[in-house]
């Protein structure tokens, strides 16, 4: 039988040393749930939170194919620990389960060039402004596909100003590209970036990346980046951040 955890720290000993933010947001509290066979003494668990759910302990297929009540959507992102894990998601998903590689970036402290990044922030094509994320932008990225994971985890603007905190690109008052908070935990967020269609590769990305980065440091956050694709670790390190490892996931559809 699988369990809520009342009491997330139950289970932080099978999740130590991992350092994926989304992790320590469904630890402490802040965002997510974990799961695991027992609600006190768990010797497996899953934390889960948005599109994510990472994997640790004794392996257990019960665990892998547990959907919990709340989880509508019908795709996720399975992160094992290890390859029993990872053979566990393949025998339990077969070919709905895609394996692909991630890319883990180093969490440093004080790696990042203000004045680089401020430049960044500045250089953004003619007829192109950056705005920080509010009431009105929150709801425009609620209502558009291509941005709505922006601010998805968030169910009102109230939670979003809270713990939130993102930056928006407008051309001529179209929202066309942005730079937000997928997650929060006490000390710092989770970056998510997307841009519109037909607005790639003029550097948008980049500039409200910046921008982000930039306003997270002067509120004393760590601005934490995970590379979806090596595109997004280019980037990554384009705005000073080091490669740390890969790692496998699973996209799960049908879920």
């Amino acid at each position: 039988m699988i369990y809520e955890l009342a009491v997330p720290q139950n289970a932080a000993c099978l999740f130590c040393g991992w350092e994926e933010t989304i992790i320590w947001s469904c630890l402490q509290g802040v965002m997510g749930k974990i799961y695991g066979n027992d609600s006190v003494c768990p010797d497996t668990a899953m934390a889960v939170l948005g599109d994510f759910a990472f994997f640790a302990g004794r392996p257990e297929k019960e665990l892998v194919m547990y959907k919990p009540g709340w989880c509508r959507q019908d795709f996720i992102i399975m992160v094992p620990r290890n390859e029993e894990w990872g053979g566990v998601i393949e025998s339990c998903y077969k070919e709905r389960a895609k394996k692909v590689s991630r890319y883990a970036m180093k969490k440093e402290t004080g790696n990042f060039d203000k004045e680089k990044l401020r430049k960044a922030a500045g250089q953004l094509p003619e007829g192109y402004t950056i705005r920080p994320m509010d009431e009105a932008l929150y709801f425009r990225c609620k209502d558009a596909g291509w941005s709505r994971d922006l601010v998805s985890l968030y169910e009102s603007y109230d939670q979003y100003h809270q713990l939130g905190i993102g930056m928006v690109v407008l051309k001529e008052g179209e929202m066309v590209s942005g730079a937000s908070s997928y997650s929060r935990y006490r000390d710092g967020i989770e970056i998510e970036i997307d841009t519109k269609e037909g607005y790639r590769r003029k550097g948008l990305a980049y500039s409200c990346s910046a921008g982000l980065i930039l306003e997270c440091l002067k509120r004393g956050l760590y601005p934490s980046w995970d590379a979806q694709n090596t595109w997004s670790a280019a980037l990554a390190k384009k705005l000073g951040y080091h490669h740390s490892h890969t790692y496998t996931a699973y996209e799960i559809w049908d879920f």
